[in-house]
């Protein structure tokens, strides 16, 4: 478990950090989402013990990060897959860290037979791709099978087979009662991945609630109808006090999840129905829903046009 009491980081008259408490439970996936710049990766820094924080506090099982005797045992970090000796094989990557944390070199060959490297053990990690370098910071992660781990981004560069197996290995070991956090800005994964969401912006705590109550808190959900007999469907839900929108190409919506009582009220009356679909947004449509005032750095569609260029600055004609 991992405990964050008012964890509070200032750089200067920056606050990267501000006044974040919450807890990070055993048994599930918790998804770590925020903006660029809302705090994650410092949050995630000061976890770990390499960055200190200005106020608050955060224990790892009950323990500051440095109280921890061989910390790997405790708890694995993926942070940042580059973070390697490049002139070192990939065992000896990990086998430099089972030794420095009292972790027998046996679980080496095993680590990296989980993640898929074996063939590849001997090869010198700066030869790796973007997908093989995450492996090994995976590796890195699980080697001393601890209860508690965190990843950033851990998709980053893998490939759908890839992706699917680090999504299901997350949810195994949340099974197996471990903790897990992960970071990511691949909404698409998040849902398909997290149980449980803590959500940031500059710095502060936004939400910290299930995926489903985060989805149904931070957006709309409402039925979406058609059907040949729309005034006559018009006309029996307005008489039981529904509310009904028309948006366009005979379609009606109602907003709330009402469709088993539409559904009955079309079989009474005896309406033909060509559709009767609940619709919920997506996890990223509630997270910019939820995050739209707490965005750092805005994008504009528009382009800007080329300089063009001026006779004196070296430029020649066609």
């Amino acid at each position: 478990m991992i405990e964050l009491e008012g964890l509070t980081k200032r750089y200067g008259e920056k606050v990267a950090v501000n006044n974040l408490t919450c807890t990070v439970r055993p048994g599930i996936v918790t998804g770590f989402l925020g903006p660029n710049g809302a705090g994650k990766s410092t949050t995630m820094r000061m976890m770990l013990g390499l960055d200190r924080p200005t106020a608050g506090d955060v224990r790892i099982d009950g323990k500051h990060y440095d109280q921890l005797t061989d910390p790997l045992k405790y708890i694995g970090a993926l942070l940042d897959a580059k973070a390697m000796h490049g002139g070192r094989s990939a065992f000896n990557h990990l086998l430099c860290l089972a030794q420095s944390n009292g972790i027998p070199k046996q679980r080496v060959h095993e680590v990296l037979d989980t993640v898929g490297l074996t063939a590849v053990a001997k090869k010198k990690a700066k030869g790796f791709s973007l997908g093989m370098g995450q492996r090994l910071g995976i590796a890195g992660a699980l080697l001393g099978d601890p209860r508690i781990l965190m990843f950033d981004e851990p998709v980053n560069g893998l490939d759908p087979e890839g992706i699917h197996w680090i999504r299901n290995l997350m949810k195994s070991l949340a099974a197996q009662g471990r903790t897990v956090f992960v970071s990511s800005h691949l909404m698409s994964e998040m849902a398909l991945t997290a149980d449980h969401l803590v959500v940031i912006g500059q710095g502060r705590l936004l939400a910290d609630t299930s995926m489903a109550d985060f989805i149904a808190q931070n957006s709309r959900s409402y039925v979406r109808i058609r059907t040949p007999q729309r005034e006559r469907l018009l006309d029996v839900l307005h008489s039981a006090g529904i509310t009904v929108v028309e948006t366009g190409n005979g379609v009606l919506e109602v907003d709330g999840d009402k469709s088993a009582q539409i559904g009955e009220l079309a079989a009474q009356y005896q309406i033909v129905l060509h559709e009767l679909s609940p619709q919920q947004a997506s996890l990223e449509e509630a997270f910019m829903q939820l995050t739209a005032e707490s965005v750092e750095y805005h994008a504009h569609s528009d382009t800007p046009s080329a300089p063009q260029p001026q006779w004196g600055d070296g430029w020649k004609g066609n």
